[in-house]
């Protein structure tokens, strides 16, 4: 045991729960959660962190650190005209897709054919309204929003992993001197779990719950094992999917969205600096299971810290903690130059907010990048043969 373990669990605790906080409230903001159930989402997913983190590293003696999909939860805040109990149903959905995926091989064999250019350009179409309201935030409050930009930009030079979490506090100093922030909540009681009854709607289910299931595939879980890889690690794809999987349709029932591998954390527990010894660096998982022990229990009064903030700032916060994630999608869907123009279809329909059937951008995005890869190879046979 060494210190380095316990700092390393909680700077990845606060890395995770910090600098995508805010994308959670404005994903249960856009489905209409009260503020119970937002508390409640919150809640449940910390306390499938601390399960399935905890569980999975003890069990495998290996550090596997788990946390939401952050990719999903700005997929959910994109969404329009879905309802709490809706997008509950394609949260159980999500969940039992990624249980399939770890028992039914085929399944999951045919999930990795998806083309990850088309996925990461879809990702890339929800991702890229997040981004641009950060300068559009800087339109109405540029005195509070453009010096955080600067500090982003400075901190990230020196720790990216930071960057966020530096401008979170730093925003929420700025925001409380200047008094733009609203009065704070002085109730500091234990958050409680609310059970939301689903409604399995089948526009919901393949406009958010399909693509909700992708998105965390690609985005969360296959970069999680690539992370453990480069560690050395050789992590049990199936389990892991099991574990995870579960804990996303338990916790789906109380307004949580899905669970799955970390990326970013993973790298700030899986290194030399947590332990010397790789076969040591299994305790982090432990340490970090009670930092989100923690944050469950008082995720109400959090909630309302974020609350209370300007919503320029909220904006700001959601928007650079998800710059990496963009530019990472960006990449992945342009790096193929014969996949390219399906990839910037897919972004483009994707971006739109194109709803049709009542069925959200993001699947619409998905289709029209598949079929115009599909032209595209259809096109090389006929020139072939002729």
């Amino acid at each position: 045991m060494r210190l380095s373990i316990i700092t390393s669990a909680v700077v990845a605790a606060l890395v995770g729960f910090g600098s995508t906080i805010a994308i959670i409230i404005a994903a249960a903001q856009a489905v209409g959660a009260d503020a119970a159930q937002t508390s409640s989402w919150v809640a449940a997913l910390c306390l499938s962190m601390a399960a399935t983190s905890g569980f999975l590293s003890i069990r495998y003696r290996m550090p596997i650190i788990t946390a939401w999909s952050t990719p999903g939860a700005a997929l959910v805040a994109a969404s329009s005209g879905i309802s709490i109990h809706a997008a509950v149903g394609s949260f159980l959905l999500a969940g039992g897709l990624i249980m399939l995926a770890a028992f039914i091989k085929p399944f999951g064999r045919l999930i990795e054919r998806i083309p990850s250019s088309i996925a990461a350009a879809m990702l890339a179409g929800v991702l890229i309204q997040f981004v641009t309201a950060v300068f559009a935030s800087a339109q109405g409050a540029p005195a509070l929003v453009l010096p955080l930009v600067v500090l982003f930009l400075l901190v990230r030079l020196f720790n990216p992993a930071l960057a966020v979490l530096a401008v979170l506090f730093v925003g929420l100093g700025l925001a409380l001197g200047s008094g733009q922030a609203q009065p704070l909540s002085s109730d500091l009681s234990l958050s409680t779990l609310t059970f939301i009854m689903p409604s399995f709607e089948p526009t919901a289910l393949i406009g958010l719950g399909l693509p909700l299931f992708l998105v965390t595939m690609a985005s969360q879980n296959l970069p999680g094992f690539a992370v453990l890889r480069a560690s050395g690690y050789a992590p049990p794809s199936r389990p892991i999917l099991a574990v995870t999987g579960l804990s996303s349709v338990v916790t789906a029932l109380f307004g949580a969205h899905t669970s799955n591998l970390a990326a970013i954390s993973a790298a700030i527990c899986t290194g030399p600096d947590t332990h010397p010894d790789p076969a040591k660096r299994w305790m982090v998982g432990p340490f970090y299971s009670a930092s989100y022990l923690i944050f469950a229990a008082f995720s109400a009064a959090l909630i309302g810290l974020i609350a209370a903030l300007p919503p320029e700032l909220i904006k700001t916060v959601a928007g650079l903690a998800l710059i990496g994630a963009f530019a990472g999608a960006l990449g992945s869907a342009l790096s193929e130059e014969a996949k390219r123009f399906p990839a910037v279809l897919a972004l483009a329909v994707t971006a739109s907010g194109l709803t049709l059937f009542g069925i959200g951008s993001a699947f619409w995005g998905l289709a029209a990048g598949l079929i115009a890869l599909g032209l595209d190879a259809l096109a090389v046979r006929l020139r072939n043969r002729a």
